[in-house]
């Protein structure tokens, strides 16, 4: 306890300023789970369509974040070690896509990925679609949520005792040996914690999604869907549903990156 045996009015001040601020974001969750009733949640966990919406924001989220890993990481370690010029205005390219509004962000990607664009020319002959197809929404979730991977993985690199890796090399290590053996073993944990967060503002995204692929539904376009045409009693069970599984996943995987006993954070 770093306040000592008797806190201040300074703490007890801020420590009521953070319980607000813990229930300004818990209220909402617990209010609409509430008022939902029992009928409710149970036609909604027998929704197919729903649980169809959900399986595809899940899996797309997920493609998106394996793919940008393959991507993500490698220039995590290379901002995290590198000292090149034009370092910062990369670091400020990497954080666009969290400043600009999502709906013009799908509006760029469509100009990208669109029907008659170059990469669609591509992927075409590989049997690959973008608007309208789940090719297209985990393109539109990786745009809008990669800084989350790629910040947090900068910063678990930057945590990694430079010492170990210069001694590795003296020993004759190769840099993709040093890598693989000890920053990244190092680094994984918060590597892992921006896989997370990744996936699950991928999960949430809806303005670049819905400018490129309405159908088929994810989760928040079909919520907004069913709130516009029938109301919130329609859409406030989808609602819970899909809170309540991203709770349990976000849980879930916290849970795997914990500290092991004894281990330092």
């Amino acid at each position: 306890m770093i306040f000592g045996s008797r806190p201040s009015f300074f703490h007890l001040a801020f420590f009521l300023l953070g319980a607000l601020m813990l229930l300004f974001i818990v209220a909402p969750l617990v209010r609409i789970t509430l008022d939902s009733s029992a009928s409710e949640l149970s036609e909604a966990l027998g929704d197919r369509e729903l649980w169809a919406s959900i399986f595809l924001t899940l899996r797309a989220a997920g493609v998106a974040t394996i793919i940008s890993i393959l991507f993500g990481v490698p220039l995590a370690y290379l901002l995290a070690h590198a000292r090149f010029p034009g370092r910062s205005l990369v670091l400020g390219v990497i954080d666009l896509p969290i400043m600009i509004p999502h709906s013009a962000a799908g509006l760029a990607l469509l100009t990208v990925i669109g029907r008659h664009s170059l990469a669609q020319k591509i992927a075409g002959p590989l049997g690959i679609e973008f608007v309208g197809e789940e090719a297209g929404i985990a393109t539109a979730m990786a745009f809008v949520s990669v800084p989350f991977l790629v910040n947090a993985a900068r910063e678990g690199f930057t945590a990694v005792p430079v010492r170990l890796e210069n001694v590795a090399r003296t020993l004759g290590a190769r840099p993709s040996r040093v890598f693989f053996t000890i920053s990244l073993p190092l680094a994984w944990r918060a590597v892992f914690s921006g896989m997370v967060l990744m996936w699950a503002r991928g999960i949430s995204e809806f303005g670049a999604v819905i400018i490129i692929a309405y159908h088929p539904m994810t989760t928040p376009i079909l919520v907004f869907q069913r709130f516009s045409d029938f109301g919130l009693t329609y859409a406030r069970a989808a609602a819970v549903v899909l809170i309540l599984v991203c709770v349990i996943g976000f849980a879930l995987l916290r849970f795997l990156s914990r500290p092991k006993r004894g281990e330092v954070r």
